[in-house]
């Protein structure tokens, strides 16, 4: 291949899009590209007819289909942790401004505007008492998902005195190294919500936990419990949550995620969607994109993808061509690919196979050419989804 085509949607970080340097053509006009980096707009993998790869900048990948891309054999990838410290500073920013009735306070000064200032200092000091808030330091903080971002969030309550419980069902250890000791792990998810003065939710969004913040779990809330989402709006149930707070259950509602069911509620604070929205995080994000993206589309290599397995290797020098091979994780798939490449005498220099569960991803390296006669052949086994070949010499 002599160039890639790399097609932007969205505005991404100028320091991302400078590593797409040589053998590559980046434009937001691109109508069939090899890869696509991508923020918040909506990816149809199946509208591209030669995609290889789709990077997000960022976390969750709810508008990419990713379903249809491993079915056509496109890697999709995200950039976890890249914006998990923005999230995590703007959890504790907004909880700071509900606790301490912020918003409703500046509302208050700037209709003072216009009095001279003795009335001014009156009317302070009649009134201030309305705002009184209290302090986080003491609060017990239920962290729901103990990711990146929500372990960035348990530590920053630790270190704010708060009593901490978290509870993850499949938590990855990768993560859980850099928790803080004093934070209490819960086994249960119920048991972690009855605890929860004030409630963070920092789970992805799937089918799993669409709505899994319901009126069942918030019942399970202290009375007067604060809830917090910066994960994505579909994982709360709006209804409930209003329900909730018209009942007493919840005393506030901090979200990422506008909409017409809940703005306007005195007692909702709505950010929007500003959680990754700082230029340290949008460029590190765009570039860890960009990273995934050119490694893929060179070398085949995978780190960070939400539907391929990991797999990472350096070509040695005595590699003419690298033959990625795609397939359902079935058995013997290892077996077929070695044995027909060898019985068309082409030796192979490495072989990495690598799984998920459900697909399996092989990284060949040959020491000459792979003809099209035999790529097709094996693209006819039935296990196969996709295949690609990377030459490195001309």
């Amino acid at each position: 291949m002599t160039g890639y085509r790399i097609k932007v949607l969205n505005k991404i970080a100028p320091e991302g899009l400078a590593l797409f340097e040589g053998n590559f053509q980046v434009s937001e006009a691109e109508a069939d590209p090899h890869g696509i980096l991508v923020r918040s707009g909506q990816v149809d993998t199946a509208a591209y007819p030669s995609l290889l790869a789709v990077a997000r900048a960022g976390a969750g990948v709810n508008n990419i289909t990713v379903a249809k891309a491993t079915a056509q054999g496109i890697c999709i990838f995200n950039t976890p942790g890249a914006n998990a410290n923005a999230v995590a500073e703007l959890v504790f920013v907004m909880l700071g401004i509900q606790a301490r009735n912020i918003h409703h306070s500046l509302a208050f000064s700037q209709g003072l505007a216009g009095l001279a200032d003795q009335e001014i200092s009156a009317r302070m000091e009649a009134q201030k008492s309305a705002f009184k808030g209290f302090e986080l330091a003491g609060k017990t903080l239920g962290v729901l998902g103990l990711g990146k971002i929500g372990i960035r969030v348990a530590n920053g309550g630790i270190m704010r005195q708060m009593r901490v419980v978290g509870f993850d069902p499949f938590p990855a250890l990768e993560n859980i190294h850099h928790l803080s000791p004093e934070v209490s792990l819960s086994r249960s998810l119920y048991d972690m919500v009855g605890k929860s003065e004030i409630l963070t939710v920092h789970t992805p969004l799937n089918e799993k936990t669409h709505g899994l913040v319901n009126s069942e779990l918030l019942s399970h809330l202290p009375m007067g419990a604060i809830l917090v989402n910066y994960a994505r709006g579909p994982i709360v149930d709006e209804q409930a949550v209003l329900a909730a707070l018209a009942g007493g259950r919840l005393a506030s509602y901090i979200t990422d995620f506008p909409s017409a069911a809940i703005l306007g509620h005195p007692q909702i604070i709505a950010t929007p969607h500003l959680g990754a929205s700082t230029e340290e995080s949008e460029e590190q994000c765009a570039c860890m994109a960009a990273r995934e993206l050119r490694g893929y589309l060179e070398y085949g290599t995978i780190t960070h993808s939400v539907n391929f397995p990991t797999a990472e290797s350096v070509p040695s020098d005595k590699v003419h061509t690298r033959f990625i091979m795609i397939n359902r994780d079935i058995p013997d798939m290892i077996g077929f690919a070695s044995h027909t490449i060898g019985a068309s005498n082409i030796n192979i220099a490495s072989y990495l196979n690598e799984s998920n569960g459900a697909i399996g991803y092989n990284i060949i390296d040959l020491e000459s050419g792979i003809p099209q006669t035999l790529v097709a052949e094996i693209e006819a086994h039935p296990g196969v989804i996709r295949t690609r070949a990377i030459s490195f010499k001309t």
